[in-house]
């Protein structure tokens, strides 16, 4: 953790919980709380949660039996955590299994303000659909589009999991005026393959880091841990700068309550220095909007 001589307005000190997690929803909330008090005595003003905190990992199969483990946002879980926002006095950013409607279920994450305030929502927008990662099944695809929350302590921006690969998401973002983008995260290794697959956690870090840089903003991530039947997670939370440095990175196995101090400051100057922004040539971008730009067949 960045130990700061100075300390001033700017300065957010954020944490991320990284955990392994069990069968029992109601056990995973109360060590998910603990876990949030630790972080908030540790100073931790936002205090973001892995995707999905409240359940293992049940896209692995499809079953029609895991649509029981959906709820209604604002609910039972948002309700408990508002209390602990406003008790604490902290921001919490927490992924859960939306029930939007009979049939039709999001993977949502939620943005509680430290007053307790339900801020919004945001909906995991890009859904993917692999071995071992069955989510199609499950979640439809976010329709509230990329959002920034206006935090007590800082403006941020949230993004989910499979989100992390597309550059277009962290840009639409950040251009919302986000200051920090947290992505809460389940991914992990095939544990007959881990050597193989260690060339993707080495991706994945690095798609990240660097949305941080070409878009001046501090990146948050929060991977789970453990092996949950085909998949062990592999952890590896991590926070970098707008330089694309990363501050912390936890370990690959080890449940840890992440914390960093992030100066917001740092973001003027950054955008100063290397000014991607202001560079950008939005009037020769509208071919992105295209599926595939080449010879028609």
């Amino acid at each position: 953790m960045t130990n700061l001589k100075k300390k001033n307005n700017a300065v957010v000190r954020i944490g991320l919980l990284q955990m392994s997690c069990g069968g029992d929803p109601a056990a995973n909330l109360k060590k998910t709380l603990s876990q949030i008090g630790i972080a908030s005595a540790k100073g931790a003003r936002i205090i973001c949660l892995e995707e999905l905190f409240g359940t293992r990992y049940f896209c692995q199969t499809q079953d029609a039996k895991n649509f029981d483990l959906a709820e209604p946002v604002p609910g039972p879980t948002t309700d408990i955590l508002s209390k602990v926002a406003r008790t604490l006095k902290v921001v919490l950013i927490a992924s859960l299994f939306e029930k939007r409607a009979s049939g039709i279920y999001h993977n949502t994450a939620v943005v509680i303000d430290a007053d307790g305030k339900m801020l919004g929502k945001y909906r995991k927008m890009h859904i993917p659909d692999d071995p071992g990662f069955y989510e199609k099944y499950y979640f439809v695809p976010g329709d509230l589009g990329f959002r920034t929350f206006e935090t007590r302590y800082a403006k941020i921006g949230v993004l989910i999991c499979w989100d992390q690969w597309f550059p277009e998401a962290a840009r639409l973002t950040a251009l919302q005026g986000a200051e920090i983008i947290f992505y809460p995260t389940a991914i992990g290794w095939k544990p007959d393959e881990i050597e193989e697959t260690k060339n993707y956690h080495n991706a994945w870090e690095t798609i990240q880091r660097s949305h941080a840089i070409a878009n001046g903003v501090y990146v948050a991530a929060v991977n789970r841990v453990g092996r949950e039947g085909g998949l062990k997670f592999w952890g590896g939370s991590f926070i970098a700068d707008p330089f694309g440095k990363i501050l912390y990175s936890a370990s690959h196995s080890r449940e840890e309550v992440v914390l960093e101090d992030c100066d917001l400051s740092r973001l003027e100057k950054t955008r100063r220095e290397w000014p991607f922004l202001r560079d950008r040539r939005i009037d020769a971008y509208e071919p992105i909007v295209s599926r595939f730009i080449g010879k028609k067949s």
